[in-house]
């Protein structure tokens, strides 16, 4: 069973590589290397459309569903909590500062709707 899952590792691994050294068409896509900054920072401007700060690229406009931004706050949150004690400094950083700025920009749109 082993060597099957080796095989099979392997194999994922050489197809990869052969990705990586294929050369790229100029209008092809190609997308950034994952790591968790950038996942982080995808779902904080998500969140940011969701409070309406920013124009939704998918439709063009400003718009504002609360329910959805207080999902990705949450989860920011629930990654905070599950990485604790696992992240470097900066990225510890990052996820503070934004989870902060979100926090308070829900917040206050839940106040002005009090109003």
């Amino acid at each position: 069973m082993d060597e099957i899952k080796k095989k099979v590792d392997e194999n994922w691994k050489q197809g990869v590589e052969k990705e990586k050294q294929e050369p790229k068409a100029k209008s092809e896509f190609v997308p950034p290397e994952p790591d968790f900054k950038f996942f982080i920072t995808t779902l904080s401007l998500q969140a940011s459309i969701a409070l309406g700060h920013m124009v939704n690229p998918a439709t063009g406009k400003t718009e504002e569903d609360s329910a959805q931004a207080k999902f990705l706050i949450d989860t920011l949150g629930m990654l905070e909590g599950k990485t604790k004690g696992n992240l470097t400094r900066e990225e510890t950083d990052l996820l503070e500062n934004l989870l902060y700025e979100l926090r308070v920009a829900y917040l206050g749109k839940k106040e002005d709707k009090l109003k």
